[in-house]
């Protein structure tokens, strides 16, 4: 049973993200190469921010003697220095896609589209990581680890094995729970960034990278401080809110610029002919005779 549970959380944190571009194709009309560039988007953001993190994050967190921060405040200025890094990079490259990649995509669908693929393939990439991690388990479990791991490393893999299979059914599927919160988050980052392109004010922009940042930061400072449950909680509470900013932005779609508001050209109807007097019937005039 416990090995099934783990196969769900991973195959759910796969299956999700293709369910919801499904989804948007069928229901928006919008082609998966938004998905596709939406996930490039991503992995191209990562090749910078990650090597950032490591190279120069890590090295400001130890000049300022947060390195083994735990608690309180040090903790917090960690969490908000790692949330800020991600939300820099992450937007940022959001926002360059659409101004170099997808100059066309303006509408409240695109943008999902978009997002879905964003926040998608990191929850595929997590999904096939806990497989691989499920699968090393399996074979591992009840085997002699002497032959098989370096002397060094014994105790350490001997210990994450008992605290693989040691977890408690309910907890092996946060990380499906966390991707599906994570996939609402993505959705209204995209409908943000794309709000600083349709409107032409970068404080969208602004905006998307500080609703990152907090995400991030309240994630890590909670999981830090209260675990996982109540971190996860939180990540649902600001779910919500992601979801309220999606339709939100839906209700408002076209404002300042955007599409909902852009004129369409005027349909004209000839009759052959017709006294030139009533010749042309525009598309008004038909939408007129119905309440006539």
């Amino acid at each position: 049973m416990d090995i099934l549970i783990r196969l769900v959380n991973a195959l759910l944190m796969i299956a999700m993200p293709l369910a919801l571009g499904l989804i948007l194709a069928r229901r928006l009309r919008v082609g998966w190469r938004l998905f596709v560039v939406g996930a490039v988007t991503f992995v191209g953001s990562q090749v910078f921010h990650l090597p950032f993190n490591t190279q120069v994050l890590s090295l400001v967190i130890e000049r300022l003697g947060l390195t083994e921060a735990q608690t309180g405040v040090p903790l917090a200025v960690v969490a908000l220095l790692f949330g800020l890094s991600a939300g820099v990079f992450e937007e940022v490259a959001r926002y360059l896609v659409y101004r170099l990649q997808l100059k066309e995509v303006t509408s409240w669908g695109q943008a999902l589209m978009f997002g879905a693929g964003h926040g998608g393939v990191e929850a595929i990439l997590l999904g096939g990581l806990a497989a691989y991690a499920l699968f090393q388990a399996v074979a591992y479990r009840g085997v002699d680890l002497n032959g098989l791991v370096p002397p060094e490393q014994l105790e350490l893999a001997k210990a994450q094995l008992e605290a693989y299979w040691a977890a408690p059914w309910y907890s092996t599927v946060l990380g499906a729970i966390e991707r599906a919160f994570a996939l609402c988050f993505h959705l209204s980052a995209s409908l943000l960034v794309l709000q600083a392109i349709t409107r032409k004010k970068p404080a969208w922009l602004v905006l998307a990278i500080s609703w990152h940042a907090l995400v991030n930061a309240v994630t890590l400072f909670a999981f830090g401080i209260w675990g996982a449950y109540v971190a996860e909680g939180l990540i649902g509470l600001m779910a919500l809110f992601s979801l309220w900013i999606v339709f939100t932005l839906r209700k408002h779609e076209g404002e300042d610029g955007g599409p909902a508001h852009r004129a369409s050209p005027e349909v004209v109807i000839k009759i052959p002919g017709a006294d030139p007097a009533v010749e042309e019937i525009t598309e008004d005039d038909l939408e007129d005779s119905r309440y006539m």
